[in-house]
């Protein structure tokens, strides 16, 4: 059973759940991350969530999300996440920005997270679990951020959210990163 950590609005813990069973269409609010990935080419790394997925099952996304185990820091959780879903490991990460959002998928299932962002830079490609990954590819940045704003909705909502923040602070991440 993999528990997540539920929180305040102020983020404080106020219990945990299991995962399975937490995702609804009444989610509370837990813990998670997103993690982007870049390669030297200034590309993202995209994956397409699995289809037998619970939340936002066959949508295209950024490279890896996850929830935080009790006690695990995002970094750790994304580093765990990155390894268990894309056997990438290896990866310096970095927490870039605070986000937190609430969307439901098509069914009516929630997502309802305090959900930092964080980016790493890597050239390896992923060898993706299938449970979790159905697809990936690499896309230059500048038409992912064109194809978000022109065709959403392959796209989860939040990397397409998640994408503007970043592409605020890209120039001095890219500098500072490799």
């Amino acid at each position: 059973m993999e528990l997540v950590v539920l929180v305040d609005d102020a983020n404080m813990p106020i219990g945990t759940a299991d995962k399975d069973t937490v995702h609804t269409k009444d989610t509370p609010l837990h813990r998670a991350f997103s993690l982007f990935l870049f390669n030297t080419k200034n590309q993202v790394l995209l994956t397409k969530r699995a289809s037998t997925k619970k939340t936002f099952p066959g949508v295209w996304t950024n490279a890896v999300c996850g929830h935080l185990s009790v006690n695990e820091t995002p970094v750790a959780a994304a580093e765990r996440r990155l390894k268990e879903e894309l056997g990438i490991t290896g990866v310096t990460l970095r927490e870039i920005a605070p986000y937190r959002y609430r969307f439901a998928d098509k069914n009516g299932i929630v997502e309802n997270e305090i959900c930092p962002i964080l980016v790493g830079f890597t050239d390896n490609d992923p060898i993706p679990n299938l449970l979790e990954t159905e697809e990936w590819k690499w896309m230059e940045w500048g038409a992912f951020l064109a194809d978000i704003k022109n065709n959403p909705d392959p796209y989860s909502p939040w990397s397409r959210e998640e994408a503007e923040i970043i592409s605020s602070l890209l120039p001095p991440i890219n500098q500072e990163m490799r």
